[in-house]
C-alpha cells in the first residue's frame, strides 16, 4: 500500500490470521499478497502477540491520537460532530 492509506483494525487482525493461518508463507509474502509492507505484516503480529500475552485486546490497533479507548475516541468524535451540529443551527 502506497501514501500512508490509513488500514481499519478489522483489516489488521485479517492480516494476522491470515499469517497464523499460512505458516508456510513469509512474511514477505504474506505482505504482498495482502498488499501491504513486511514491516507492517511483522508490526502487527508482534502488537498481536503482546496484547494477547498482557490480555489487553480492547486496545489492539485502536488508531492514532492520545485516547485511553475505543470509548474515548468515540465520545471525542461525537462531541466533535455535536459541535459541528450546533455551528450549522445558528445559520
Amino acid at each position: 500500500m502506497s501514501e500512508n492509506k490509513v488500514i481499519d483494525k478489522q483489516f489488521k487482525l485479517d492480516a494476522v490470521q491470515y499469517r497464523k493461518d499460512h505458516p508456510e508463507l513469509t512474511f514477505q509474502q504474506v505482505a504482498d499478497n495482502l498488499g501491504v509492507s513486511n514491516s507492517s505484516i511483522h508490526r502487527w503480529c508482534k502488537q498481536f502477540d503482546e496484547a494477547k500475552i498482557k490480555n489487553e485486546d480492547s486496545n489492539l490497533f485502536r488508531g492514532s491520537g492520545n485516547f485511553s479507548s475505543d470509548e474515548a475516541k468515540e465520545l471525542a468524535r461525537l462531541k466533535k460532530k455535536t459541535e459541528i451540529l450546533k455551528m450549522l443551527l445558528k445559520y
